[in-house]
């Protein structure tokens, strides 16, 4: 099924909305009951004590009824309690003698003090003891859920009687319900309000993985050049721009695999090229000599000669792809130790200087004085630097001079020789790439790709700089 996670989230919302509003629905009952049932009683109790103070005034009152020598309660007094219950019927006033001066009627029936329920008896009791209680004991008296609160009438410092005043609680609870129905209504008018936005949420959260998913299922089938097209600034953001990076490795590997592959087919038809003229003319040369074509002694040893150089350039060649192969190889180990570089240079430039003598080249050197320092294998160090020096001799003209400059951070080696056009100086350190000259016709075209690997093992940067007909500089830049 499609849209799993929208509809996930659609129902997390939901149960949310859900649970949300029926947490907020039993708490509002609760409170909103307990809320009202409070100012209610709050109310009653003043309007009761209102009363009770208004009593208590006539009771101590001279004239009223109330004074000394009037009895417990006098005739005004006693037609004011029932002038008021009369006009209300839900206040009663007891006298200290638990009698019904007012109120207390039922069904036409006069009740009494020994005919009151049990929580109502206990309310009147604690009235006379001079509190205010609260009950809903009357309720079953009056036949309708009811709220009664008893407040004690003082004269001259104690308690003469006790007034009840009742309610009808039957308006709290239909107010209770009404605010319950109308919190239940706005919730299902929000959760349908919310399903709107929620739904736009889920499915644009979603949006973005769908394409996400979509880039992975082509980077699986080979299409590198997908892309998510996400730009988010959260974790599915990063997310895609991490697919989006996996999927420009793998283009960039594809590629570098792609380059590798032409390398190595370039690399075996150079090969073959290189093998292709030697071997021919070691083949036909034998033929020749086998079938007695050739028989006069100045021409068989011709004919061997030949074959000797081109056996000796065979083995030159074969060496050399060696030697590459072996430091092309990561796992092939390199002895480093720790040496001095200026002996290492000093022990190459002897061995270039009796390639210069024959030319009558002069090796001009600017060494430093001190020495250097340099953790690496001292014969292949030496075999990169008599490889350029190799090279400089061998396309420098008769009489002219090579400077070999060394200081602390780089090794230069300057001819003035013919100069490298800018085409082939792109191409210098490919293998088998090798200017056709007269000079350079031994070579095997490897030499300058070995020197480029035993540098890169020993983290040094190669520069070459070249301008024809001015010669070429080749710098060792030495790692810090």
């Amino acid at each position: 099924m499609k849209n799993k996670i929208a509809l996930k989230l659609l129902a997390f919302f939901a149960a949310a909305l859900l649970t949300f509003s029926l947490i907020i629905g039993i708490m509002f009952r609760s409170l909103f009951t307990e809320a009202v049932l409070s100012n209610k009683k709050t109310e009653m109790l003043t309007k009761a004590q209102s009363l009770s103070k208004t009593l208590q005034d006539m009771l101590e009152s001279p004239g009223q009824g109330g004074g000394p020598g009037m009895g417990n309660q006098g005739m005004n007094y006693t037609a004011f309690v029932r002038a008021i219950s009369q006009a209300n019927e839900n206040i009663w006033v007891l006298d200290e003698k638990m009698a019904f001066l007012s109120g207390g009627t039922m069904r036409g029936r006069k009740l009494s003090y020994e005919n009151l329920p049990p929580d109502a008896d206990q309310l009147v009791l604690a009235v006379f003891r001079g509190e205010t209680p609260y009950s809903e004991g009357f309720s079953e008296l009056l036949g309708a859920p009811t709220l009664t609160v008893g407040v004690p009438i003082y004269a001259q410092g104690r308690v003469r009687g006790a007034l009840l005043l009742h309610d009808a609680v039957s308006g709290i609870t239909e107010a209770t319900r009404q605010g319950q129905n109308i919190l239940l209504l706005s919730g299902a008018v929000a959760l349908v309000l919310a399903a709107v936005p929620s739904v736009l949420l889920a499915f644009s959260f979603t949006k973005p993985i769908r394409r996400i998913q979509a880039v992975a299922g082509r980077l699986s089938e080979g299409d590198y050049e997908a892309r998510t097209g996400v730009e988010q600034e959260d974790e599915i953001g990063q997310l895609a721009q991490s697919v989006d990076a996996l999927a420009c490795d793998l283009k960039e590997a594809r590629d570098e695999k792609e380059r590798q592959e032409q390398r190595r087919n370039d690399f075996l038809a150079s090969i073959s090229h290189e093998l292709r003229t030697p071997v021919t003319v070691i083949k036909t040369s034998l033929e020749a000599l086998k079938d007695g074509v050739v028989a006069e002694p100045e021409q068989v040893r011709e004919y061997h000669e030949q074959m000797l150089r081109d056996a000796r350039g065979l083995q030159v060649l074969v060496n050399d792809l060696m030697e590459l192969a072996r430091l092309q190889n990561a796992d092939f180990p390199i002895e480093k130790s720790e040496l001095i570089l200026n002996d290492v240079l000093s022990d190459a430039l002897r061995s270039a200087s009796r390639l210069a003598e024959k030319k009558d080249i002069r090796i001009k050197r600017e060494v430093l004085d001190r020495p250097l320092p340099f953790t690496g294998d001292y014969a292949r160090l030496r075999q990169m630097l008599l490889i350029v020096m190799d090279n400089a001799v061998k396309f420098s003209k008769p009489g002219s001079e090579i400077t070999v400059k060394m200081d602390e951070n780089s090794i230069e080696v300057r001819d003035r020789g013919s100069g490298i056009s800018k085409e082939e100086l792109k191409h210098l350190f490919d293998r088998f790439r090798k200017s056709r000259t007269e000079e350079n016709r031994e070579g095997s075209g490897l030499g300058l790709a070995i020197a480029r690997e035993i540098a890169s093992r020993h983290g040094i940067r190669l520069h070459v700089e070249s301008a024809e007909g001015e010669g070429t500089a080749v710098r060792f830049m030495l790692k810090k």
